[in-house]
Parts: C-alpha cells; sequence; structure tokens
C-alpha cells in the first residue's frame, strides 16, 4: 500500500495533519481513522466471503485480482499472444515485414 508514497510524502501529510487539526484533536482524529480502516477492512473481508459462498465450491479457486482493470489490461494487450490465442487450422502468423492478406472486393 505505501509502496508508491516515500518518507516525505508521510511527514508532510503528518505536518498538514497537525496544521489542520490541531494537537489536541489530532490523537482523536487518528484514532478514528484506523476505526474506520478496520471497518471498511471487516466489510471487504464480509464481502469477498459472502462472494465464495455465494458462487459455491467451483468457484473457491476464483481471484478477485485477475479482474482489476490493471490485470485485464496486462491480460488482453500486453501479454504475448501467441501463448494464450489458440490457433485455427488453416491461418498462420505473419512473417517479418510480410503484409496481411487485402480482399479489395470487401471494401
Amino acid at each position: 500500500m505505501f509502496d508508491e508514497i516515500g518518507w516525505g510524502e508521510i511527514l508532510m501529510l503528518l505536518v498538514a495533519a497537525i496544521f489542520i487539526f490541531g494537537p489536541d484533536r489530532l490523537p482523536e482524529v487518528a484514532r478514528q481513522a484506523g476505526k474506520m480502516l478496520r471497518t471498511v477492512r471487516q466489510m471487504a473481508t464480509n464481502a469477498r466471503s459472502q462472494l465464495a459462498d455465494e458462487l459455491g465450491p467451483e468457484f473457491k479457486d476464483l481471484d478477485l485480482r485477475e479482474f482489476t482493470p490493471k490485470a485485464l489490461v496486462q491480460k488482453h494487450l500486453i501479454d504475448d499472444p501467441d501463448d494464450t490465442a489458440p490457433q485455427r487450422p488453416g491461418h498462420r502468423p505473419l512473417d517479418k515485414g510480410e503484409l496481411a492478406p487485402y480482399d479489395v472486393e470487401a471494401t
């Protein structure tokens, strides 16, 4: 989670929090933020377990991280399509420099 946020940014957020909330209210705000984070994590865990229960045992090994936008883009646009795409009979990949077939009547 903190792999993209450095120590300088965290320090800047702490200084801003002290100015915004003041040193007297800062501990209470931090406690409320921690409580809210625990509640959100618990809700996510409950939703994940409920989804697994509803889908049944055949989806027990389903990894929801495969359906994030980043994973979908990498799978469908970045990864090598020759590894995953089934070859159709009669079709072959183009050689380097070879032009794709062009049908004059179709255009």
